[in-house]
């Protein structure tokens, strides 16, 4: 599979929701907030989108796998204030993502330098990477490869796409999980980042 056939497909496959103008609005006030640390509340979201508590909620209610606490307000899509195995750091505030690629995506939509570990799959060795918007500054160890699967159903991206999507020490150390995955990529985590580029540009638009 090459780079820009995978490209095209995660492109088909997840950037719909993304692009979608209903819900488009919403991505970058909701990540910012969610890098600050704390829980979000509908309410607080709807400031920073500029929308009425009504329309955050309506919004909210097409994201089937957003996190929430106790109190009904917003800990996580995709960036989240609950542990997982990818440690995402900005501004020193600890955060996590539902993926690796999701490590190489957010840094150009916060506009922040972030720190990140998350443990080889197969061996557990730590893949460590300092991600800026512009690009990838160090990755340890150099050979670290992620894996990148083409979801077949947007009914829950964190089942279809994040939960196979990972990094590895190295490319031998990703054999036994590929031959077990087939249908995915393994690829070296400076081509992930071109891939996460592409996939990023629906996320920066609803900045504008």
């Amino acid at each position: 599979m090459t780079d820009e056939y995978l490209a095209d497909r995660l492109s088909e496959t997840l950037s719909p929701n993304l692009a979608d103008p209903d819900l488009s609005w919403l991505w970058p006030p909701l990540l910012r907030l969610l890098a600050c640390g704390s829980p979000v509340t509908v309410a607080r979201l709807a400031a920073a989108t500029g929308r009425t508590e009504p329309d955050v909620r309506r919004a909210l209610a097409r994201l089937s796998d957003t996190e929430y606490d106790e109190h009904g307000r917003i800990v996580g899509w995709g960036l989240t204030q609950r542990p997982t195995p990818h440690s995402f750091s900005v501004d020193g505030v600890a955060l996590y993502t539902w993926c690796a690629l999701d490590t190489l995506i957010f840094p150009a939509v916060l506009d922040r330098t972030a720190l990140v570990q998350s443990p080889c799959r197969a061996t557990g060795e730590p893949v460590r990477l300092t991600v800026t918007p512009a690009g990838i500054t160090s990755v340890e160890p150099a050979t670290a490869v992620l894996s990148v699967v083409t979801p077949q159903s947007q009914s829950s991206v964190r089942q279809a796409f994040c939960d196979q999507v990972h990094f590895f020490s190295d490319p031998v150390s990703a054999q036994d999980w590929h031959r077990a995955h087939p249908e995915a990529s393994v690829l070296p985590v400076a081509e992930a980042r071109t891939l996460a580029q592409r996939l990023t540009r629906p996320l920066r638009e609803g900045c504008a």
